[in-house]
């Protein structure tokens, strides 16, 4: 296992000819903890994956260094990292059985045979492979192909970490609970680094200790799942995590203060001197409640959840999103709402304002 820094990284692909390149991945200065379990969140074409290629070495980066260790990495191939890497779709031998498949890469490296049994037999049984070790690869679903991809990716004990890319894909959505929590259980038994690429937060949350968020090339949040919620640094992390995610609205601020709509908002994070830049306010739909001398909306929707109802509000031509209790009564005329202060916080061109007064 390995700590992974990268140092000032960068990569841009051969952009067409007379063009200027443009930069999948902007400067990341990133460390990968030793034995950590990581997800990397962001929508398509953010650099996740070409993220994840760097480590990998499947990709040199055009710029920075990559660093095992303290060893620098950056031009080594991916067979002297000692990386295992598992796909967003199963790699497989069809022709070998499940046995032979998880077994391949220990022979690979000629382990003794009774050791590569007690090994593959402990995979298996971690993946509930068990009952199909004699049958061949051919003659499985999608999903247990994919089980044995993973098995592969975990069976060797000497590799730096194992890269996950949304390796999930092709499972039927009623398996995709089992093995995320599967994942992180392996995690804990085997202890090596995984890092998990995802689009989805939810197999994100689940799987991680510590959630990277990335967004058009830039690593811009990274943080447990408690702290991307109850304090997102960027807009775009209030806006891909939570379900609705963080409301935003454009504001001026007025002695330290956000002002909605003429609406003076009180924050517990009043902000210091003068900010330069678009400027809003940010409030998750779980923090807002109504209050008999508040901001006035209009309830345009109320939908039922279950436990908690979703609403969806208007002041003037603003859509607001706000969460209450399954029980909680709704104000039947002239509704008005209030932000909790401690949860209501500026951002001055999409980030987080972090010089702030405390009240």
């Amino acid at each position: 296992m390995a700590r992974i820094r990268f140092r000032n990284v960068r990569h841009a692909y051969p952009p067409p000819k007379g063009q200027d390149p443009v930069y999948a991945l902007n400067e990341i200065n990133q460390v990968w903890e030793d034995g950590g379990a990581y997800a990397l969140l962001g929508p398509s074409g953010c650099g996740k994956t070409t993220l994840l290629n760097i480590i990998s070495g499947l990709l040199t980066p055009s710029e920075g260094e990559i660093l095992f260790d303290g060893e620098e990495v950056t031009h080594f191939p991916t067979s002297r990292r000692q990386i295992a890497q598992v796909f967003q779709f199963p790699v497989v031998y069809d022709t070998m059985t499940v046995f032979d498949n998880l077994a391949f890469p220990l022979r690979n490296r000629g382990m003794a045979e009774t050791l590569v049994k007690e090994r593959v037999e402990q995979i298996a049984q971690m993946l509930d492979l068990t009952a199909n070790l004699k049958k061949r690869a051919a003659g499985l679903t999608a999903d247990g192909k994919q089980k044995i991809s993973l098995g592969r990716g975990l069976v060797r004990s000497d590799v730096n970490a194992i890269l996950f890319d949304e390796p999930l894909t092709v499972i039927d959505p009623h398996l995709k609970w089992q093995l995320r929590s599967k994942l992180k259980e392996l995690h804990q038994q085997v202890g090596v680094t995984m890092i998990y690429v995802t689009h989805d937060q939810v197999e994100a949350l689940t799987f991680a200790e510590k959630v990277v968020v990335m967004y058009d090339g830039l690593v811009v949040q990274v943080g447990t799942p408690v702290e991307l919620f109850n304090q997102p640094r960027h807009t775009f992390v209030g806006y891909f995590i939570g379900s609705p995610g963080m409301n935003v609205f454009s504001c001026r601020v007025d002695g330290g203060q956000p002002v909605f709509h003429n609406n003076l908002l009180k924050t517990s994070h009043r902000v210091k001197g003068e900010l330069h830049g678009k400027l809003e306010v940010g409030v998750r739909p779980e923090f807002i409640e109504f209050a008999r001398d508040g901001i006035p909306v209009r309830i345009e929707k109320i939908e039922d959840l279950g436990r908690y109802q979703v609403l969806t509000l208007t002041h003037e031509s603003e859509i607001i999103k706000m969460v209450i209790k399954e029980d909680q009564d709704i104000p039947a005329e002239n509704p008005r709402i209030q932000f909790d202060p401690d949860h209501t916080r500026i951002y001055c061109d999409d980030w987080l304002v972090e010089e702030t007064i405390h009240a």
